[in-house]
């Protein structure tokens, strides 16, 4: 087998989705890899992420606004420098997570997908799916999920 040349990575601002961060650096950097790092958001006005964050409480960090994926790709790419990967692209699209993630994969060319756990385990993913899920039955390519949770 050879060594993976592109792992993306998914992140959210979470957590979790930092921990995938990190494990997708510590795999690129040793395989030499370039790491592609991507954030899918939905912008929404001032007024509607106030609101959003006051009800999600601590799930807050799933609401951004229309510049929205920044400071989440600069810290994760601050994530996977400390890890030691030296080629890092970050990629912010508009779109739900599975579609964009699944697209961004193959215009990369990606050899591997890597995402956390986080909503395999749930009622909520069980009954209507989970990011990590989807992405492993639609992705067609290898993915790794990362214990995060």
């Amino acid at each position: 087998m050879t060594a993976y040349q592109t792992v993306l990575v998914g992140t959210d601002g979470s957590e979790s989705s930092f921990a995938a961060v990190a494990s997708a650096a510590r795999l690129a950097a040793a395989c030499k890899a370039e790491l592609v790092v991507a954030c899918a958001y939905s912008p929404m006005r001032e007024s509607e992420v106030a609101v959003a964050q006051d009800q999600l409480g601590r799930e807050a960090y799933q609401v951004v606004g229309s510049a929205p994926a920044e400071d989440t790709l600069r810290t994760a790419a601050d994530r996977a420098r400390a890890e030691g990967v030296a080629d890092i692209r970050s990629i912010a699209v508009q779109g739900e997570p599975v579609a964009s993630l699944v697209g961004i994969a193959h215009e990369c060319s990606a050899d591997l997908v890597v995402v956390g756990n986080r909503g395999l385990r749930s009622l909520t993913g069980r009954i209507l799916g989970s990011v990590p899920a989807e992405i492993a039955r639609k992705a067609g390519l290898d993915v790794l999920i990362v214990h995060t949770t």
